[in-house]
């Protein structure tokens, strides 16, 4: 079976400042480096991350965040040691309850706005009595008194 690799692609205003951003994101060089583009081919997590020159990005739009979800609080405070080596301006949390999980994170933004967050879960669901279920016959919602990984 192919190894499956999720693609992002970015458009970025300043590709200098952009690809900079990404190297102390990933603590990686890009494959592919050029004037109007950059090709950063991530191991771990398995992502192919593009960035496009473009003249102009609107900030925000239907994209909430992006993250990196790794295995434990060690690699978050690699995270941050590696984004504070690089100067650029962080934000952690420590055991925050976040879409109903508790996580310990850092974030950072690139130059064009994009949020990004370094995270560990620490516990899976806070609220598990308050899982939904869609009833397939009728469409319905309803609230399941169960645990979310029964």
């Amino acid at each position: 079976m192919a190894v499956l690799k999720t693609h992002v692609a970015l458009n970025v205003t300043n590709i200098e400042k952009s690809v900079t951003f990404y190297r102390a994101m990933f603590g990686l060089e890009p494959v592919k480096y050029k004037p109007d583009y950059a090709k950063f081919d991530i191991p771990k997590p398995a992502l192919n991350l593009t960035l496009n020159l473009t003249n102009s990005v609107q900030t925000g739009g239907a994209l909430s965040h992006l993250g990196v979800q790794v295995e434990s609080t060690d690699e978050v405070k690699s995270a941050i040691q590696r984004f504070t080596d690089a100067g650029l301006a962080l934000f952690t949390e420590d055991n925050t309850d976040c879409c109903y999980a508790v996580q310990d994170k850092v974030w950072v933004t690139d130059p064009d706005g994009n949020r990004w967050e370094v995270f560990v879960v620490k516990v899976e669901d806070t609220t598990p009595d308050k899982n939904l279920v869609t009833t397939a016959a009728v469409g319905e919602v309803q609230i399941v008194n169960k645990p979310c990984c029964a």
